[in-house]
């Protein structure tokens, strides 16, 4: 077993949080590796509670004006009562993510033998999770895969002697949320239903039983494997949100795999799974505890409080499976649990939350070289551009589109939910969008762009409208929050709802560069873009308050929690690059400031918290923070299965910890290339594959202590700036060339698909 790649323990799991996951995008399944009674948990990406919803509140526009007036009058409670009546989404909640359902196999066997040798394992190399272990003189093995090419969850039973798989085979776990799981024939089960009303979401599961040998039959609601060499059982699942003849689609999808044995199948899915795996990978020397199974080695962690390398380069590679497993082409983005959810009432509806979530999610996208997965998160946007026109007309008398902290996989952009801290909060449009920027900026993709800019400028036109003035003259949000705090008002109230919170007007700046950028880059709207310029101009910018830290509010107000979770004030240091410990190094004390702040009073309690403060301490170069934010991250939020817990379990820590690795050893922000900016002491020597950097690069390089021998390729031909020693030794392929050396950084100009090496 690869302590890098192999996810292994040496008894069933007992709970779903030590359970692994499989995935191919749309399907997903939870296996616990049960020796007589095994659970797949299964999921189908697209199956929620019901159709489409008009939440936006009729109530809001009339009343837009007198919320403004009480907010600048600081009658905070006044307008905090406004807003849970006017301004909330009607019905308050958006649809929520609810489970496919329980694939249950018994397994019995001949001798009453003690169980040996038992071992389950998920290798993140090729995405295939196995069981095995002993049972008298029988050796017997499963087999598990999720396949993209298939369109199924395949599964394979087989021993070491022949007729000794005998099995019984049932589906449920929907409450009483299905109409039929019964066999249909005696090799099929079929499995449906649905809930929602007219508009809602029915869906269909085909479970299709091949037998090697021995015998199958129905027996009650079961399929019964007796004697058989071995079993191959086949899931598909498919919905009416994708197909109206949902139940013929799922149908479709075994039967074609007619005539294929599960060795070929296997062999597809392993081929493409690698094509996205194989683009990257991590090497970090030191000495390993691959003896230890995963779950033992997370226990060392939390009692030691250091970590073996190894247990790092395992952490990336998972994340980067659970991204090739949960988000692909044609399928829904990744939602606070990816595609894994057992719940059919889950913490905050496993939903899309965009004030940070969502995002985070695709944090690692970009630079694990994994650019075609970050785009169901683009198709989400525009279904929520549709809907975000009504919103932003009907609640805010604004053109443009808008959306709230929540959405669904119906691109739902009223507020959600009554809770004052996050609902009223507009600018989660505004930040998806910025993930658009970030793709071209990663892929220098011009037609991408071409495609995407009427989207990134309609984000923007919102704000056009939106933006009022404040008593300085800057043009500010309001009504908003400061996502998802509370604050304290001299007079001694506590509020949420506020005017002009810090991190609005730095995503607002964000959003306005990228939609001025991608107007020049496409020759293309200056009329508008030079009115965007001007308001640009007006937004407030990151300012330090009493304690030396980065205002989080217009006023400097005190927070009801100094330790919250949320570090929204921090956007403009990550993701965004406008704090920089080389371009604005007094902010970035005060950045430093406000971390150590929150910390001091128990922040990074939660998992993706945790992870989003460690992409933090990378931007700030301080490598120490970086492990010691990492180990935290592994000792109290990640579970034996190696998921992030909240707790509950949320995906987003596993992204944000995924990103906060390659953070630490290479940053492309301010249209630079630093090598090794947070690299804790620890990893002291390693190897580092085929990472993309901003400007259309691909970096590879190896480091020992602070020396550097990398090659990049240019995909694009963009000028390249590398912060390196002037001593640096550097070599260009046919078409490059060195301009100059200034501010520390060495200037490359480039052609496309040339190379430069540099080594110092």
């Amino acid at each position: 077993m690869n302590d890098s790649t192999t996810l292994w323990y040496t008894k069933p799991a007992e709970n779903w949080d030590e359970a692994l996951p499989i995935g191919n995008g749309r399907l997903g399944a939870m296996i616990f590796g049960g020796i007589y009674n095994e659970r797949y948990q299964l999921n189908e990406d697209s199956v929620w509670s019901g159709g489409p919803r008009d939440c936006n509140n009729r109530s809001a526009l009339k009343n837009l004006e007198r919320l403004r007036s009480l907010i600048r009058e600081e009658k905070i409670p006044e307008a905090e009562d406004l807003v849970l009546n006017a301004f909330c989404g009607t019905p308050v909640n958006q649809r929520h993510y609810m489970p496919l359902g329980d694939l249950k196999i018994e397994q019995s066997f001949d001798s009453s033998s003690d169980v040996k040798d038992y071992v389950r394992m998920l290798d993140v190399s090729d995405a295939v999770m196995s069981v095995a272990f002993k049972v008298g003189e029988v050796v017997y093995k499963r087999e598990c895969i999720a396949s993209y090419p298939d369109e199924v969850i395949a599964i394979r039973y087989f021993a070491d002697r022949n007729k000794s798989i005998n099995l019984k085979i049932n589906i449920d776990g929907r409450d009483d949320y299905f109409d039929d799981n019964s066999p249909i024939s005696d090799d099929t089960i079929l499995f449906y239903g649905g809930c929602g009303g007219e508009d809602g979401i029915n869906f269909a599961s085909v479970i299709r039983v091949v037998p090697v040998g021995g015998s199958l039959t129905s027996f009650g609601s079961s399929l019964v494997a007796s004697e058989c060499d071995e079993v191959i059982v086949y899931i598909s699942a498919q919905t009416s949100y994708r197909y109206n003849d949902y139940k013929d689609k799922a149908f479709y999808d075994v039967d074609k795999l007619k005539g294929k044995s599960f060795d070929e199948i296997k062999k597809d899915h392993i081929y493409d799974y690698k094509k996205y795996y194989d683009r990257m990978s991590l090497t970090l020397c030191g000495e390993s505890d691959e003896s230890l199974p995963t779950d033992k080695r997370l226990e060392k962690v939390r009692q030691e409080g250091k970590a073996d390398n190894k247990l790092f380069e395992l952490y990336l590679n998972f994340g980067r499976y659970l991204m090739i497993s949960g988000s692909r082409k044609g399928t829904l983005p990744l939602n606070l649990q990816g595609i894994w959810n057992k719940d059919m009432w889950p913490a905050w509806g496993c939903r899309f939350t965009i004030n940070i979530n969502t995002q985070m999610n695709y944090w690692p996208a970009e630079i694990c070289n994994l650019s075609e997965l970050h785009t169901p998160l683009f198709d989400l946007i525009e279904k929520m551009r549709k809907n975000g026109r009504i919103t932003a007309k009907e609640m805010y008398g604004c053109g443009g589109f808008v959306a709230h902290h929540n959405t669904d996989l119906w691109g739902g952009t009223a507020p959600q939910d009554l809770w004052l801290p996050a609902t009223p909060w507009p600018m989660g449009a505004a930040w998806l969008c910025l993930h658009i920027w970030e793709h071209y900026k990663f892929t220098q993709d011009r037609e991408f762009l071409e495609n995407k800019y009427d989207t990134l400028k309609e984000a923007a036109e919102f704000f056009v409208d939106f933006l009022i003035e404040n008593s300085e003259g800057k043009l500010v949000t309001c009504p908003s929050t400061s996502p998802e705090n509370t604050y304290i008002t001299k007079s001694g109230s506590k509020g949420s709802v506020c005017i002009g919170p810090s991190m609005d007007s730095q995503i607002l700046y964000e959003l306005f560069t990228a939609v001025i950028e991608s107007s020049e880059i496409l020759n293309r709207d200056k009329a508008f873009t030079k009115k965007l310029a001007e308001m640009r101009s007006r937004l407030p910018v990151p300012e330090i308050g009493k304690y030396g830290q980065i205002k989080e509010w217009a006023e400097d107000y005190d927070e009801v929690e100094p330790g919250h979770r949320h570090i929204s004030q921090l956007f403009a240091l990550y993701p965004a690059d406008m704090i920089s410990v080389r371009k604005t190094p007094k902010l970035a004390d005060a950045a430093r400031a406000t971390i150590e702040r929150r910390l001091s009073h128990g922040g990074g309690h939660t998992g993706w918290s945790r992870a989003w403060i460690t992409n933090m301490w990378a931007r700030l170069f301080d490598g120490e923070k970086v492990y010691e934010n990492l180990i935290a991250l592994l000792s109290y939020s990640t579970n034996p299965n190696m998921f992030d817990s909240h707790p509950p379990f949320q995906i987003d820590g596993n992204f944000g910890g995924t990103a906060a690795i390659i953070e630490a050893l290479l940053q492309s922000e301010n249209k630079e290339l630093v090598f090794l900016p947070a690299r804790p002491a620890q990893w002291n020597e390693g190897e580092v594959k085929g990472v993309l950097a901003r400007g259309g690069f691909e970096v590879s390089f190896k480091f020992c202590g602070d020396s550097i021998d990398a090659e990049i390729i240019s995909r694009a031909g963009n000028k390249l700036s590398i912060v390196a020693p002037e001593s640096a030794k550097i070599n260009t392929s046919l078409g490059a060339y060195v301009e100059g050396y200034r501010d520390g950084a060495f200037i490359i100009n480039t052609e496309k698909d040339s190379r430069v090496k540099i080594t110092y």
